[in-house]
């Protein structure tokens, strides 16, 4: 046990992350059982032990990978660290626990050891699992994303740039783009972030490496986390795999079912529930067509790579138009419930209609239909209803 005290002590002492996410300040620290839930490597980890550095020696940060839980439970952390006056447990990759049942022992401690708060993360796939469903009435849930292109502008230039909301852009864009342009020229901080800029390691390394690391994530994502959360064999995470470079070729693009399951080699039903996997991994977004079912099980009507980064570690940075809905899909589904659009590229809370492409897009593909815009790329400040596709990274 005390060799679990030690490694902690060093992480958290040796932790040098002076920004904190903008998720951070929303979290209700003080309720009793907390579940930071993401994509890998959007830096779940470094604000848990960001957190556990401020309750000093009454937290204990463990990653529930640890050898470690090979012969020990968490039950038996949370008594230890319970009976020598400890009042925070921090568990990381809880997905990763090696034993059944980890949601048994969390309900478990949060009603046995009232004195004791829980911080825990997982993977974004654990909506999947019907885990999460036996905490509801105890756990808070927050998702955590990668970077935004303000926190970006924070973490290299220090700005202290706040976020927008959707309506403030929509309806003043033009004023607030035009304060941001007098101490930042946003175009080219724009190109680095869409280059290297939606995970938060991107100041570890250089651009080369960088890449090296999100398709090693990509990788670890099918290899582990995937199997950690349902019931897959290795046959299937090839096929994951070869999915991902069948569509690195084609999106976006509405897909064909049967020509894909005929590349993949797969049936129907696989391939619609890869398509879930991957979505819930953070490796793709799919996007329904608003007019379906919620509860039928429909192919997406679009599909996307989750981030610019995602593309650039597979090498297809080339297609530019792809790149930019891939950027403005991460950014606007943090405002509200995305889909495809019939006119335009996408269709927000069933409401605002967008239209993405170059400086030169007009607005053809959506004129005289209410409540539509343009997002355009390659410039600082827009006018009307076209606004620049940088300024989105604002709001989170």
């Amino acid at each position: 046990m005390e060799r679990i005290y030690e490694i902690s002590a060093r992480l958290i002492e040796d932790l040098d992350a002076p920004f904190r996410r903008y998720l951070y300040d929303t979290i209700a620290w003080s309720d009793r059982l907390i579940m930071i839930r993401g994509a890998r490597g959007v830096g779940k980890t470094t604000m848990m032990k960001q957190r556990c550095k401020e309750n000093g020696y009454k937290g204990v940060y463990v990653s529930l990978d640890n050898l470690f839980f090979n012969d020990h439970t968490i039950v038996e952390l949370a008594d230890y660290h319970y009976k020598h006056g400890g009042t925070h447990l921090y568990l990381d990759e809880v997905h990763r626990y090696p034993r059944p049942n980890w949601e048994q022992e969390i309900k478990n401690i949060y009603d046995s050891y009232p004195g004791l708060s829980m911080v825990i993360t997982g993977s974004s796939l654990l909506q999947l699992n019907s885990k999460v469903a036996d905490l509801s009435r105890r756990v808070a849930i927050y998702e955590m994303r990668g970077l935004s292109f303000r926190e970006y502008l924070n973490f290299t230039g220090d700005h202290g740039f706040e976020p927008f909301s959707l309506s403030e852009i929509l309806t003043n864009h033009r004023a607030l783009a035009s304060k941001i342009i007098s101490t930042v020229r946003v175009i080219g901080e724009f190109e680095k972030y869409i280059r290297k800029g939606y995970y938060p390691f991107f100041m570890e390394c250089s651009e080369f490496t960088y890449s090296q690391r999100v398709e090693r994530l990509v990788s670890t994502v099918i290899d582990i986390d995937i199997p950690a959360v349902t019931d897959i064999e290795y046959e299937t995470q090839l096929k994951l795999k070869k999915l991902l470079v069948v569509l690195a070729e084609q999106v976006p693009f509405v897909p064909n079912m049967t020509n894909l399951s005929r590349d993949v080699e797969v049936t129907r039903n696989q391939l619609m529930k890869f398509f879930t996997l991957l979505n819930e991994g953070a490796i793709l977004r799919t996007l329904m067509d608003a007019t379906t079912q919620p509860k039928r099980a429909s192919k997406p009507e679009k599909i996307l790579f989750d981030n610019p980064s995602v593309m650039q570690a597979l090498g297809i940075m080339n297609k530019v138009g792809t790149v930019r809905e891939s950027y403005v899909a991460s950014m606007l589904s943090y405002a509200g419930k995305l889909f495809a659009a019939s006119e335009g590229d996408f269709l927000l809370d069933r409401h605002y209609i967008f239209e993405v492409g170059g400086k030169g897009k007009g607005f053809s593909q959506i004129a005289d239909k209410p409540d539509s815009f343009v997002i355009a790329d390659n410039i600082e400040t827009g006018v009307g209803n076209k606004i620049p596709m940088w300024l989105l990274g604002f709001l989170y």
